[in-house]
């Protein structure tokens, strides 16, 4: 784990050339050859279920995954505070299709999401409320997908604090 010297051809101040050094700080051997990815997965970076719904994943016989993991999950497809978040989504989704031949997006909303408001906030502690509300999201952002990427299957799921939920999308 020695340092190396990387020079870059494009000029640094005063038309100097640019020389940086790094060090390698952790070792790992990573397979070379591309993959096919089982699913793009569209889920929220709250950690709070990572856990949970990756061991989820796991069990379904997902291996290779390609993760969005943006606030709010499939929010951004279903209900964009600005029209760039959706599409930064479904470049992304595109992407895993063209480089990794992806053929299944997986959606994902989680109970008290922040981005949607909380649970105490937005739904006003009401569970029913709150899941009603996100299967009716995941609906929309898995129309979204039909509209925007053709061909694409498409699975959502609603998870809570106490499990994952199957909500049956168009």
């Amino acid at each position: 784990m020695g340092r190396r010297r990387w020079s870059s051809s494009k000029a640094g101040l005063c038309g100097q050339e640019r020389i940086s050094e790094v060090k390698k700080v952790f070792h790992f051997d990573a397979p070379r050859e591309h993959y096919v990815c089982d699913a793009a997965i569209v889920w929220c970076f709250d950690n709070r279920f990572h856990l949970g719904f990756a061991k989820f994943l796991k069990k379904l016989g997902m291996q290779h995954l390609d993760r969005i993991k943006i606030a709010g999950g499939a929010k951004p497809l279903a209900s964009p505070e600005r029209a760039s978040e959706r599409e930064f989504v479904i470049d992304q989704i595109q992407k895993s299709i063209r480089l990794h031949a992806t053929k299944l997006v997986i959606l994902m909303v989680h109970s008290d999401c922040g981005a949607y408001g909380g649970l105490a906030g937005k739904f006003r502690n009401d569970v029913q409320l709150e899941a009603r509300h996100h299967e009716q999201e995941l609906k929309t952002a898995a129309r979204c997908i039909h509209e925007r990427v053709p061909g694409v299957a498409v699975q959502a799921y609603f998870v809570d604090f106490e499990g994952v939920w199957e909500v049956e999308v168009p």
